[in-house]
């Protein structure tokens, strides 16, 4: 089953509400919504906010629902001014930023304990253009994480799920798609007022967007 990994009820909206056949239930605390979206079974797991509700939500797809694709889609923040607010971007590669352990073992910062490289890569279906994504449990407006996530990491978007999915996907050898919607621009104001003001553009593209991405997915 193609199973939607999303963080918030107000993300999972727009996918839910184009649904039918909807049954909804809890599994491991977390809302899943099962039905159909375009003529395919499939499920929604509004995981929360952060890497260990993400990684859990993974895993409960994986097991649970035996996710043969993960889909995260999600409103995120971009780190260039070459990006556009309410713009879709996919993502073609995640890292944890905030993962660090170059003092050990003399790796690149957000390396993995168990890989050799920190960006994990992800299916991209070439529909959109593909950015690398920075992921973090941290929601700020940092002059030291822009640094680190410009400078260092080349990274072009950041958000708080995306590179904790794809750690769970790896392991499980689970195709993982991301979609990410441009809420807020790094160097535009107050990432939070940003956000506040542009969600309800970043559903509108959703909503435009998902038949083709489903469409794209589903093959």
């Amino acid at each position: 089953m193609i199973t939607f990994v999303i963080a918030m009820d107000k993300e999972a909206e727009p996918i839910i509400s184009a649904m039918e056949h909807i049954k909804e239930r809890k599994a491991s605390g977390k809302r899943v919504v099962l039905g159909t979206l375009h003529k395919k079974k499939i499920a929604v797991i509004v995981c929360g906010v952060g890497k260990v509700n993400a990684a859990c939500g993974a895993q409960l797809a994986i097991d649970k629902f035996k996710a043969e694709k993960i889909i995260n889609i999600g409103v995120a923040g971009g780190l260039s001014k070459d990006l556009k607010i309410g713009e879709i971007y996919e993502i073609s590669h995640a890292v944890q930023y905030d993962f660090d352990l170059t003092q050990l073992n003399g790796t690149a910062i957000g390396t993995l304990d168990e890989f050799d490289e920190n960006y994990l890569p992800l299916n991209i279906c070439g529909k959109y253009g593909a950015k690398k994504l920075a992921t973090g449990d941290r929601f700020n407006d940092s002059k030291d994480d822009f640094k680190l996530l410009t400078k260092v990491l080349e990274a072009d978007i950041r958000d708080m799920e995306c590179g904790a999915i794809a750690q769970a996907c790896k392991h499980a050898g689970v195709k993982l798609h991301s979609f990410k919607i441009i809420s807020d621009l790094a160097g535009s104001g107050s990432t939070t007022e940003q956000y506040l003001k542009n969600l309800s553009v970043c559903f509108e593209t959703l909503k435009r967007e998902l038949k083709t991405i489903t469409e794209k997915i589903y093959g």
